[in-house]
């Protein structure tokens, strides 16, 4: 039955894949993704939700400004959104939650998918899969170049399923189609809903990452870091450069100097530490003392006290450096995560029930992995309602790393991820 329906569901995982391909959306300006995704699990009968009832719009994290959301729904609209759906998404509030009741008792089950791209010129290399098949990003310097699309076409596949199969099994299912995984900045705000809170089983995923081959999954991972991305200002005072450079206040020295600082701060002893500036910017002219700045940083740690730790300790340089120069400085925070930590029964009962797959041939307990992920967030409030969680891995052979302007994955890891998924499902309806 299982190999059957993941064989017929091929073509449509692929198609699925490729169209979100093509027609990516970065975090919170996903309103095409949202309502592609919405009229296909309507299509199945699943009761979905958007706009106010997925998230709490004041626990979202790092939004885009209010130009590029109107921007993105004047796109959508020409595109083809439905109207009323496009106005219940009204800046920023993307993303789909889809629920189905079997009707019969047994465990409430969620599924956690992501949706958002990211801003990434994707390469026009001959070699590149998706230049070969003719399905690259419509959109200049917007990518799916973390498997997000794959995550989402198989998100759709184990709605079919339940859908096909409702009679057969046991319990609810929830499937979250979460907005603006990028970064840590969605997570917080779909949990903060109460999605999640009489969740008995939580599983969430990623296509790639560590070097598995085709076939091969991890029931769980171990390694993920807390995280916390800050957007950070300086003010400083404009002045000639030339007539009177000691009435400026030089916010780029500022800038730059704190950029260098972060790099300095002392490794923690108790584990895995980790700090990156990843875009600044300053000044306006070769002849201004430059009066802003502005830089994006990320801290990550082994533990959550670990990257508290790394957070107080850039929080320190900053204000040291802005000290320095005399200029004035603030803090956006724009994102966070929290460690893994995945549930024991969990990982055996994905192991004893997906030993005898078709399209699955190895099946890992635990692999280390690096990175962070704001899945941590959801998995964190399912755990603490008494709730089991774990976050598997799916491997594919990668000539790219992520995030990548030539990333890519081999669309055979999708019947491999949905037969997982499945076999999920069916161990849980029939021990439910």
């Amino acid at each position: 039955m299982i190999t059957n329906f993941i064989n017929k569901q091929i073509p449509n995982l692929i198609g699925w894949r490729r169209s979100f391909h093509q027609e990516p959306e970065l975090g919170f300006l996903e309103y095409i993704t949202t309502y592609k995704l919405y009229a296909e699990l309507k299509k199945q009968g699943f009761s979905v939700y958007v706009g106010n009832d997925v998230m709490d719009a004041t626990a979202r994290k790092g939004l885009p400004t209010k130009e590029a959301m109107v921007a993105q729904e004047n796109k959508a609209k020409q595109w083809g959104v439905d109207e009323d759906l496009l106005a219940s998404m009204q800046l920023g509030m993307t993303g789909v939650v889809a629920t189905l009741d079997t009707g019969r008792k047994g465990d409430h089950v969620a599924f956690r998918f992501d949706i958002d791209a990211l801003p990434i010129l994707e390469s026009t290399l001959a070699s590149h899969y998706p230049v070969q098949e003719s399905f690259t990003s419509r959109y200049e310097n917007v990518m799916h170049a973390c498997g997000h699309d794959g995550h989402m076409a198989v998100g759709l596949g184990v709605a079919a399923f339940i859908s096909k199969h409702r009679e057969q099994l046991k319990g609810r299912f929830t499937l979250l189609f979460q907005p603006a995984e990028e970064g840590g900045r969605g997570a917080k705000a779909v949990t903060a809903k109460g999605w999640l809170d009489d969740v008995d089983c939580f599983y969430s995923g990623h296509i790639g990452i560590e070097s598995l081959p085709i076939g091969t999954i991890a029931a769980s991972t171990k390694g993920f870091l807390a995280s916390k991305k800050l957007n950070v200002h300086f003010q400083g005072t404009a002045s000639h450069a030339g007539m009177h450079p000691e009435l400026g206040k030089n916010a780029l020295l500022a800038t730059a100097t704190t950029a260098m600082q972060l790099y300095g701060i002392a490794r923690h002893a108790a584990g895995v530490t980790r700090i990156n500036v990843g875009k600044m910017h300053a000044g306006s002219g070769r002849n201004i003392i430059a009066d802003s700045g502005y830089m994006e940083v990320e801290v990550r740690g082994e533990t959550e006290a670990i990257s508290q730790y790394v957070y107080q300790e850039a929080l320190r340089m900053i204000e040291g450096t802005a000290l320095v120069h005399d200029v004035s400085w603030s803090i956006d925070d724009v994102g966070e995560s929290e460690e893994i930590s995945c549930s024991k029964e969990t990982i055996q009962n994905i192991v004893s029930w997906c030993q005898n797959g078709t399209y699955i041939k190895e099946i890992l307990p635990k692999v280390t992995v690096s990175g962070s992920e704001d899945a941590s967030i959801m998995m964190k409030r399912v755990q603490a309602h008494g709730g089991k969680a774990t976050y598997m891995l799916f491997g594919s052979t990668l000539n790219y790393p992520h995030h990548h302007p030539a990333f890519d994955f081999e669309e055979a890891v999708l019947p491999v991820a949905l037969e997982a998924y499945v076999n999920i499902i069916m161990g849980g309806s029939s021990n439910g």
